[in-house]
């Protein structure tokens, strides 16, 4: 029978084809994307999913619903650029100096995310990822520490601390400056949340090859100057606080932006193996408006933006990763540090993180292979050594400001730090001072200041 046996060793060949074929598929074809969103100011009770009943955060709710919310979920600093030099490299920024805010000076090789440090992105491109970024950077003006010398491959947004969310909009030298794309100067062409949210949903279409990619979308809202747009405000009529009311027009223009990159992700079919994570970069300034009060809102927790008390680091913290995590809910204290071991994880990389981090790897935890906690110890300080500084073990949170008495609060039964149990548990004091000072150890003196309160934060040119 020449003919069967012809056809036989014909479809072996093909059979030898494809299988050969598969091999020499790109490894990377089943690695997740990972997307990284991070709210600025947030207030702890100001969506949703939080529990806001004043504020519309539709789109984010959703995102909440298909994630773990992490209840007990903190940023590494209780403000803005210590959060994300942490963020960038899994490790308490106190270990490099990166303790305060760079002020916007393009000359200083300084005032910025240490040269030192490995980053997330420019690991992820190790592990064969598109990397890029989209809005605020905050981690230094000089050219060496843009986004696409620090593993970026591409990016657009802001280099400063802020920006004017409308062009032409009046703020400091540094909220003025031009949007930056690629280390080109670009302008500013609609309401900036908007604008960040179309650049990210134009990363997640352009990046639709199967090639995995890294996105880092840091918004600069709900960030001052209190800036949104009038049909937000039209529907939010409802609140009376004139200031509360723009903030919260913010929001939703915030969550409409994530909406459209939500969108963009299902179109694509990306979402089923997209990792993201979502996080604020601090709680709730404690600001005024008009009529006196403060309009974030981070109850039940106390405290706000820039203190050690839970209002200023502990933040809205969403993981979702549909191919591999249940949504629900997840009690145990996690950090942001721990978003790029979990990455580089889930990317089946590990290989590639590096031995000193502090942040560790959540996928055994948050997919139930392991029930126990990720971190036995985790700190925060402000201020430089001497500062104020707070851990926490557990259930057990000590609180230290400067070098004054020591506040111990049982956070299970207490989340609004209200009962000091110092005097009632003074072994727990001891043991938990002795934790901050070997710690402390390996921490360094910020090797920068933030800027001065109403000092320009540019040195103008001589003429």
């Amino acid at each position: 029978m020449p003919l069967e046996s012809a056809f036989l060793r014909f479809f072996m060949r093909l059979l030898i084809l494809f299988a050969s074929l598969l091999l020499a598929a790109p490894v990377w074809a089943a690695k997740p994307n990972v997307l990284l969103i991070v709210a600025d100011d947030l207030g702890y009770n100001d969506v949703g999913f939080q529990g806001s009943k004043e504020i519309p955060t539709p789109h984010l709710d959703k995102l909440a619903a298909q994630s773990l919310r992490c209840t007990n979920g903190y940023v590494s600093h209780p403000f803005c650029s210590p959060t994300r030099a942490g963020l960038m490299t899994g490790r308490y920024q106190h270990r490099f100096g990166h303790e305060n805010n760079p002020a916007w000076l393009p000359e200083s090789t300084t005032a910025g995310l240490a040269l030192s440090e490995t980053t997330f992105p420019a690991l992820m491109q190790q592990a064969g990822y598109a990397t890029g970024a989209v809005g605020k950077w905050h981690l230094g003006a000089h050219p060496q520490f843009h986004p696409m010398k620090r593993g970026f491959d591409e990016y657009f947004g802001a280099l400063g601390g802020g920006h004017v969310y409308f062009p032409g909009d009046k703020g400091g030298p540094e909220y003025q400056i031009p949007l930056n794309r690629n280390g080109k100067d670009e302008a500013q062409t609609k309401y900036l949340t908007e604008q960040f949210g179309d650049e990210a949903a134009a990363f997640v279409a352009r990046h639709a090859d199967g090639k995995p990619w890294m996105l880092y979308l840091a918004f600069n809202a709900p960030h001052t100057p209190l800036q949104a747009p009038q049909e937000w405000l039209e529907k939010l009529k409802h609140i009376e606080n004139t200031s509360r009311r723009t903030y919260a027009a913010m929001i939703c223009a915030l969550d409409a932006a994530i909406g459209g990159v939500m969108a963009k992700l299902d179109e694509t079919k990306q979402r089923e193996n997209t990792l993201i994570y979502f996080v604020s970069d601090n709680g709730g300034p404690n600001l005024a408006g008009k009529s006196g009060t403060n309009f974030t809102d981070n109850s039940p927790l106390r405290g706000a933006k820039g203190a050690v008390y839970e209002g200023g680091m502990r933040v809205p913290f969403l993981v979702s990763w549909p191919v591999k995590i249940k949504p629900g809910v997840y009690d145990q204290p996690v950090i942001a540090l721990d978003f790029l071991p979990t990455s580089l994880a889930a990317a089946e990389s590990s290989d590639l993180t590096p031995n000193n981090l502090d942040g560790v790897n959540l996928l055994p935890f948050l997919t139930g292979e392991t029930s126990a906690a990720p971190h036995e110890l985790l700190f925060w300080r402000s201020g430089g050594p001497g500062g104020n500084n707070a851990v926490r073990r557990g259930r057990m949170k000590l609180v230290r400001l400067g070098q004054t008495t020591a506040e111990l609060y049982d956070l299970a039964a207490d989340v609004g730090e209200t009962k000091n149990l110092a005097a009632e548990k003074p072994e727990v004091v001891k043991d938990l001072t002795a934790a901050i000072a070997e710690w402390e150890k390996g921490t360094v003196a910020p090797t920068f200041e933030s800027p001065k309160a109403g000092k320009p934060t540019a040195k103008k040119k001589k003429k």
